[in-house]
């Protein structure tokens, strides 16, 4: 029986284990690991990634943000004209980098909007849009919002000593911004929510209290990675880290938490997918922006 010389088995290990590792970079595309940790981002802001695995894959952000830390701030994304279409698309990456703020995630649904392929869609990066709820910016009140087939859309409100209200709007509106639904109400999920259709998910949720703020991006639509959640599922994740009120906001490839990094610049936490493509941060209407002084 023939051998085989040490060096041809060397070389087939190396073989091998470079296949390995190349398969392993087309599958990971630069996404976060899908490995569990809780991280302080700032005094008062906790990160935390979860992973499931069973019964599907699921990775979601959580940022936990303690507001009457001195030095945290919020920002609705402010109106770049007058009229029917008062925002210019941006990435939440885009929009952080912008306004220097250090937290960032997408917030409402917006108009006019279609994905049809990687070359036919809307908005790219400056074109026109309007949210669907209602929204201000620093006092600047800039869509009244537009009923749908749920009704108006439900709102969060936020004050200058940063006291946080769902659909209570106060006398004085600050920062206003707007969500599709309703998910937990008084510490309850709501009824009839979907507990079927899997997708990238963002909400905002508050505790009892209303002290601390709540924010969630579940990544999804990419298999054997995170294949995303229900409305039913998001909500069980929000009231796991005290969120008390909470609504979802624009799903899908919409979907983006963004942080500064040590150099200034923005970083990805999570793994948006746009047009089912793994890292492609699709131009949305308006975010809601954390500062950290």
């Amino acid at each position: 029986m023939k051998t085989q010389k040490p060096a041809k088995i060397f070389f087939r290990i190396l073989l091998i284990i470079g296949l390995c590792i190349v398969s392993y970079s087309l599958y990971d595309r630069g996404r976060p690991a899908p490995v569990a940790m809780k991280r302080t981002l700032y005094e008062g802001v906790i990160y935390h990634r979860v992973v499931e695995y069973l019964p599907r894959p699921l990775i979601a952000h959580v940022v936990v943000i303690d507001t009457k830390v001195k030095g945290i701030e919020f920002l609705i994304t402010p109106p770049d004209s007058e009229g029917e279409l008062p925002l210019n698309a941006r990435t939440t990456s885009q929009f952080l980098d912008e306004f220097g703020v250090q937290i960032a995630i997408n917030g409402d649904g917006f108009t006019p909007w279609w994905s049809r392929s990687p070359v036919d869609y809307y908005p790219h990066e400056g074109d026109p849009v309007a949210p669907l709820g209602f929204t201000a910016s620093k006092e600047d009140l800039y869509a009244a919002g537009i009923p749908n087939e749920i009704g108006i859309e439900p709102t969060l409100y936020i004050s200058r000593r940063n006291d946080l209200s769902f659909n209570r709007r106060p006398g004085k509106v600050i920062h206003a911004i707007s969500g599709d639904r309703m998910l937990i109400e008084r510490g309850k999920i709501l009824d009839g929510l979907d507990n079927n259709e899997l997708d990238p998910r963002t909400a905002v949720g508050i505790n009892k209290s209303g002290r601390v703020m709540i924010l969630i991006v579940i990544d999804g639509r990419q298999p054997f990675y995170s294949e995303g959640a229900t409305f039913v599922k998001l909500a069980e994740l929000l009231i796991k880290y005290g969120a008390y009120f909470a609504m979802n906001l624009d799903g899908g490839g919409s979907s983006t938490l963004v942080i500064e990094g040590d150099e200034g610049g923005p970083i990805i936490m999570n793994s948006p997918i746009d047009n089912y493509i793994p890292g492609r941060e699709r131009p949305v209407g308006n975010h809601l922006g954390v500062y950290v002084k």
